[in-house]
């Protein structure tokens, strides 16, 4: 999470609700539905996530181009199903409340000095500096210590250890296997080490959330059940904020206007354009109350947008077209991103990046009017 948005957060939590008890009937089937849904995204987060840590794990018992090409491919898909996750955010949650793992899971962008050598700088990085020791209290406690790009933990710092700094305009990273063997380059053995810790800490964060989001037992979702139309609001705040603040604002606005790849989410390995599409579909699993499930199975049931048709088909079926359009606008940025967004105004690639900036832009007010609707009257969002 990004400075500004933590000096929003506080922001976020001074909306009002809807009228009536604390336990508002019409709210409850969907309350309950998205925590059900919260539960499975993040679960189907986390076993992707063991999946990357055997794929690790061989990478390290036997550095080759093909272990390599594994673990990078574990990480591109467990990444995919973590970026639907972001949806369950900006209201305080269990990922992002004062105590959330949300800065080591996914703060972004990293320095990538502070974690390993790179080009013109050979014995930079916690990697080459011996005298620390690697551990998940270590990474935990250095991240972003001394300042927010200062990144020792999470999915940005495992993808540059597993791609390296992006030195190519037109592809990813291009790290050598033999970084990960004894005798290649030096401190190898740290290296193999920083990468298991780093993922090992990871998996604790996401089984953290599964656990708070998990069904019969005393947890955040047993409260969130409970608050009725206060959760309700929180619901919209998590999506009407990533829509504009986060996804429009912080990972695709500032990048068009940059121009500079260091300000892409997921610059060493590329992925950037995947990760825009996936927090795309996380605001449509929660708009539609449906989520396509790891094994292939769907979670369907009641929804905002079932909701607010009760009180306006019409606004309803906009909001429903506008969220399946900024998906559809998601998809159409290229790979890879830093090349979308160069060029001039006028570049097909920019313009692609621009049409779904506006879309989604659009998309947070229409939300906001769908509050409106079911009698949440003020509505702050987390805004860039």
């Amino acid at each position: 999470m990004t400075f500004l948005l933590r000096l929003l957060l506080p922001c976020v939590l001074s909306l009002v609700g809807l009228p009536g008890s604390a336990t508002g009937a019409p709210a409850d089937p969907v309350v309950r539905h998205y925590a059900a849904i919260a539960h499975a995204s993040y679960a189907d987060t986390l076993a992707a996530a063991l999946d990357l840590k055997i794929a690790v794990l061989a990478l390290n018992d036997h550095p080759s181009g093909d272990t390599l090409a594994q673990a990078r491919k574990a990480w591109l898909a467990a990444r995919d199903w973590y970026g639907q996750t972001e949806a369950y955010r900006f209201y305080g949650g269990p990922i992002d409340d004062d105590d959330g793992p949300e800065g080591r899971i996914n703060a972004w962008p990293l320095d990538e000095s502070y974690v390993d050598y790179v080009e013109g700088r050979a014995n930079s990085g916690v990697i080459n500096d011996r005298k620390v020791e690697i551990t998940k209290e270590t990474l935990a406690e250095m991240n972003e210590r001394g300042g927010e790009e200062n990144i020792s933990a999470g999915w940005h710092a495992i993808e540059f250890l597993l791609w390296g700094q992006d030195l190519d305009a037109n592809g990813p990273g291009n790290r050598s296997f033999k970084d990960f063997v004894d005798g290649g380059r030096p401190n190898a053995d740290r290296r193999r080490q920083y990468l298991q810790v780093a993922t090992e800490l990871l998996i604790d964060d996401l089984r953290s959330l599964v656990e708070a989001w998990g069904p019969g037992a005393d947890n955040y979702r047993r409260e969130f059940e409970q608050g009725g139309n206060e959760s309700l609001r929180k619901i919209i705040v998590g999506i009407g904020s990533l829509s504009r603040g986060e996804l429009a604002g912080e990972r695709m606005e500032v990048a068009l206007s940059t121009h500079d790849q260091e300000d892409e989410h997921s610059c060493f390995s590329d992925n950037t354009h995947r990760d825009i599409v996936s927090n795309a579909v996380g605001i449509q699993n929660v708009w539609l109350g449906r989520y396509v499930r790891r094994d292939g199975s769907t979670m369907s049931g009641p929804s905002l947008q079932d909701l607010v048709a009760q009180r306006d088909a019409k606004l309803a079926k906009q909001v429903s077209a506008r969220i399946e359009k900024s998906v559809a606008l998601t998809r159409a940025i290229q790979a890879p991103f830093d090349r979308e967004i160069s060029g001039g105004r006028d570049a097909p690639g920019r313009q692609r990046v621009q049409n779904t900036i506006d879309s989604l832009a659009q998309q947070s007010k229409d939300l906001v009017d769908a509050a409106n609707a079911i009698g949440i009257t003020r509505l702050t969002l987390v805004n860039p």
